[in-house]
């Protein structure tokens, strides 16, 4: 029997070679360090970018709207689970502040980049709860994970 392009078989296929592709070390996907770098900065700048329009709520710096942090905090916490595959060996050199501790200390860094994750989703569960008052506290903890990270990993 002959395959073409749209059969089951056809699609079965593709299904596993992307599934494959996806199975590679993370440091594969960057072909120079700088690439790495430019990916970790653009990722943790969205990130921020987003966490920042609800903490600026949080704060009384804008206006509050539900919907809007509800938004934002879903995107906040979708980046915060891109930027640590760009951290391969050899990409702590280049336009970048990233500390030595990074490389040096992978658990303690591991360790805060879960942390923050998980304060960002808990902040993504408070924001779909619609109230400031439930948004309050999960901002102010996910920024203590922040300032912690920055603290010992950023220059």
């Amino acid at each position: 029997m002959k395959h073409t392009p749209f059969t089951p078989a056809y699609y079965a296929i593709t299904l596993l070679l992307c599934i494959g592709s996806l199975a590679m070390p993370a440091h594969a996907q960057f072909a120079k360090a700088e690439d790495a770098i430019k990916y970790r900065k653009a990722a943790l700048t969205v990130m921020g970018a987003h966490f920042g329009r609800v903490a600026a709520m949080a704060s009384g710096r804008a206006p509050y709207d539900a919907k809007v942090a509800a938004e934002n905090a879903a995107l906040a916490e979708a980046m915060s689970k891109l930027p640590w595959a760009a951290f391969p060996e050899g990409s702590d050199k280049g336009e970048t502040k990233a500390k030595p501790e990074i490389w040096t200390d992978k658990a303690r860094f591991a360790e805060s980049a879960d942390k923050m994750q998980a304060e960002l989703t808990k902040l993504n569960v408070a924001a779909r709860v619609g109230t400031l008052d439930a948004l309050k506290p999960a901002v102010a903890s996910v920024a203590g994970t922040c300032k912690n990270c920055h603290d010992n990993f950023r220059q």
